[in-house]
C-alpha cells in the first residue's frame, strides 16, 4: 500500500519567452522547495529551506528549445542550471532576494510561474516527477509512453530503491566538473558509499548512444582519484543481441567496467545492495 503524502512542498515553473511580446514561450525548468510548518517550528532566521531546480541540460532538451525558438540563447539555457545550483544554496533571505530580482529584472527572457502547492514523501522523486510532467518532450502520439527516456528509467528506479529503504542512503544529482573539466554539465544519478564510492546511472538504450559514451569518460576521469569506484548503468530493457547500437553500449560499458542493469532486473540489483551498504 502507498503511504499517505506526509511533506509540504511548494514548486515554480521556469520559462523561457524570448519573443515578449508574441507572449510564447517553452517551460525549461523546475524550481521545487520544501514548505516549514507550524508543527515543525516554522523556519528560524539564517535557517537553509530545502530548495532544488532542475533545468533542461541534454542535448536533446536543447534541442526542443531551439526547434521552437530557432534563435534561442543555447549560451545562457547551458549556463542555467549551474546558476541555479550556486544560487540556491544560500540562506533563505539570499535565495529569496535572488528569486525576487530574477521576478523584476529578468522578465523578458525568463519568467517564474506563480507557487503551486503539492504533499509528497520524497523531495527528488518529487522534483523529477514535476520536471518529467511540466518540462520533458511530451508523447508523439498514441502509445508512446516515454518509457526509452533517461527521466522515465529514473523514476522506475527511485521507486525500487524506496520499496527496498535505501533511497535515503544515496546522494543525488551528483556534479561530475570536480572530476571532469569545470562547467561539465553532466550529474551522475546516485551515490552511495559502501566502503567504496559507487555510482549508479539511468542510460537509455534507445536513445542517443552519446550518453554511454559521456558515462564511460566519467567513470574513467573519477577512477583517475578513486581506482575502486564502482559503476552502475540502469537501462530500459536489456541489449538485444542484433541491435548494432544496444551491442555498442554493452561493449563500451564491458570495456570500462560499468555494471550493465536492466530495468527488469533492478529489484535484485536493490535489495543486493541494500545488503552491502547497511
Amino acid at each position: 500500500m502507498n503511504e499517505d503524502p506526509k511533506n509540504t512542498y511548494r514548486y515554480r515553473i521556469l520559462r523561457y519567452t524570448p519573443n515578449l511580446i508574441r507572449d510564447e514561450w517553452v517551460n525549461i525548468g523546475v524550481l521545487l522547495e520544501e514548505v516549514a510548518g507550524e508543527e515543525n517550528g516554522g523556519t528560524q532566521e539564517g535557517s537553509r529551506v530545502k530548495r532544488a531546480a532542475r533545468l533542461i541540460q541534454e542535448d536533446a532538451e536543447i534541442g526542443r528549445v531551439r526547434r521552437l525558438h530557432p534563435a534561442a540563447d543555447e549560451n545562457m539555457l547551458r549556463a542555467l542550471p549551474a546558476e541555479f545550483d550556486a544560487r540556491l544554496t544560500g540562506p533563505s533571505e539570499e535565495v529569496e532576494f535572488y528569486l525576487r530580482k530574477l521576478d523584476q529584472t529578468l522578465s523578458n527572457v525568463l519568467q517564474l510561474s506563480p507557487y503551486r502547492g503539492l504533499l509528497a514523501n520524497d523531495f527528488d522523486t518529487e522534483l523529477d516527477r514535476l520536471f518529467r510532467d511540466h518540462v520533458g518532450a511530451p508523447p508523439h502520439g498514441k502509445g508512446d509512453t516515454k518509457e526509452n527516456t533517461r527521466g522515465w528509467i529514473r523514476l522506475r528506479l527511485s521507486d525500487v530503491f524506496r520499496r527496498h529503504r535505501i533511497l535515503s542512503e544515496f546522494e543525488r544529482s551528483i556534479r561530475v566538473e570536480e572530476f571532469t573539466q569545470p562547467g561539465d554539465p553532466m550529474r551522475i544519478d546516485y551515490a552511495y558509499e559502501n566502503g567504496k564510492k559507487g555510482f549508479v546511472h539511468a542510460v537509455a538504450l534507445g536513445r542517443d548512444p552519446s550518453q554511454a559514451k559521456v558515462l564511460a569518460y566519467t567513470a574513467e576521469c573519477i577512477r583517475a582519484r578513486f581506482t575502486s569506484a564502482e559503476f552502475t548503468a540502469v537501462t530500459e530493457v536489456p541489449p538485444e543481441p542484433g541491435n548494432p547500437r544496444h551491442q555498442f553500449v554493452a561493449r563500451l560499458f564491458e570495456d570500462q567496467n560499468i555494471s550493465l542493469v536492466p530495468l527488469n532486473h533492478a529489484e535484485k540489483f536493490a535489495e543486493e545492495l541494500r545488503r552491502r551498504i547497511h
